[in-house]
């Protein structure tokens, strides 16, 4: 089992180039599985969910390469219409795949997804779009049997909440429908723009992305295309808080500050200065930061959940009481645990968290228990006043790219056991 060893406090300096989203690669991933002919998907990362969906590919059929960041899909030969089990409770969002393969093979054989435990994500939503679309949907036991009947065809489907997977899996299977699909209240996330791009380049008619509603003119082909996958936002953010509750001076390369915009005025709240240019953010942070007055999760583009936790780190050492409301999943305050261990003050009451700061934290044996989690450690960590050791790093390197390299490369104390 490996083990994140942290000594602090610390202090970054320098540039971080911040590698391609995950919760963009993977339904792009998914999405070349419906062309014809190959697809070059560029500024991948290397995390464990990437390599998940590399598997559930080459087991539908794909031959898949990868060369550094750069992922190779040819969808060709693809025949299989069923996810094993045991792929599918390795990451949550394998169920992005589901759209896919009906839209491909006019079938699916797969079980409910696996993943971080955020409590009940329901996948409703995915379901009864896609019986709208057409799709027979069986469920027994934990069990999805899909199949088409007759063809997929568009459809009018309202959203009862802007769900970012669901939208994705209606994108992608809506793209080779038998006419028009309208998703109302669609999720806006820049991943769902990304998405759309790659869909369009491949052949796809797709406008409204990235607004409340999107409407898809299914075609009949799709062919490969390469495109490059967007910098990822959270990771962004995360190194922001890492910043920011070390009182560094750090510049964040290779993002798309406009998709940062719901989480930048945070910073400027706790006392941050910004310099935010065309691809690269500047953080300049005080000695002790100002408590944030109150941060609620939001779909986009208010603030995100997936930022909740390192930001929520961030302020265990502030000036102040800062308050937290977590809107979108029930159970993602796992983390308060562990920070309490850290010597951190914070009281939690059903979606409410409150974060008193504290003058220092002290380093002590903690657990990761689901991706942001994790990274929210990680960044108290690196204040803490002496040793911190993170166990649980199944859920860090879902998401974080070598992430423990990219931070002594900043001058941090942090080694990998």
């Amino acid at each position: 089992m490996s083990k994140l060893f942290i000594h602090g406090p610390n202090h970054l300096e320098g540039e971080i180039a911040i590698h391609g989203a995950k919760n963009s690669t993977l339904p792009l991933m998914a999405a070349a599985l419906l062309c014809e002919s190959r697809c070059v998907l560029h500024n991948c990362p290397n995390l464990s969910d990437v390599d998940t969906s590399l598997k559930i590919l080459r087991h539908l059929g794909c031959r898949v390469t990868r060369s550094g960041s750069d992922v190779f899909i040819d969808p060709t030969d693809a025949g299989n219409s069923d996810i094993p089990d045991l792929l599918m409770r390795e990451m949550r969002s394998s169920i992005i795949f589901l759209g896919a393969i009906i839209g491909r093979m006019n079938r699916a054989t797969l079980s409910f997804p696996g993943g971080c435990e955020l409590g009940p994500r329901p996948i409703d939503l995915h379901l009864s779009a896609l019986r709208k679309m057409g799709v027979a949907i069986d469920e027994d036991h934990g069990c999805l049997d899909c199949s088409v009947p007759e063809e997929i065809r568009g459809a009018g489907i309202n959203l009862s909440f802007p769900s970012v997977g669901a939208t994705e899996n209606i994108m992608i299977a809506a793209s080779r429908a038998n006419g028009v699909t309208m998703i109302g209240n669609a999720a806006r996330e820049p991943e769902i723009v990304d998405l759309a791009d790659f869909l369009n380049k491949c052949g796809a008619s797709i406008r409204g992305a990235g607004e409340g509603t999107i409407v898809i003119e299914g075609v009949k082909h799709l062919h490969g295309c390469e495109h490059r996958v967007i910098p990822d936002r959270i990771t962004a953010a995360t190194y922001l808080a890492a910043a920011a509750i070390t009182g560094s001076t750090l510049t964040i390369a290779d993002v798309i500050p406009g998709h940062l915009a719901p989480v930048i005025p945070l910073f400027e709240e706790a006392g941050c200065k910004l310099d935010v240019m065309e691809r690269k953010i500047m953080i300049s942070a005080p000695k002790r930061l100002n408590r944030l007055k109150s941060v609620r999760t939001m779909p986009y583009p208010g603030f995100p959940t997936d930022a909740q936790a390192p930001v929520m780190a961030m302020t265990t050492l502030a000036s102040g009481t800062s308050i937290f409301v977590e809107n979108i999943f029930e159970s993602r305050y796992k983390h308060v645990g562990e920070l309490l261990r850290l010597g951190a003050g914070i009281k939690v009451e059903g979606r409410v968290a409150v974060v008193e700061g504290v003058e220092r934290l002290s380093g002590a044996p903690v657990e990761a228990a689901d991706l942001r989690g994790g990274a929210a450690l990680v960044v108290a960590g690196l204040a803490a006043q002496g040793d911190t050791e993170i166990t649980g790093l199944k859920h860090l390197d879902r998401g974080y790219e070598n992430i423990e390299q990219r931070l002594a490369a900043l001058g941090a104390d942090v080694r990998r056991v």
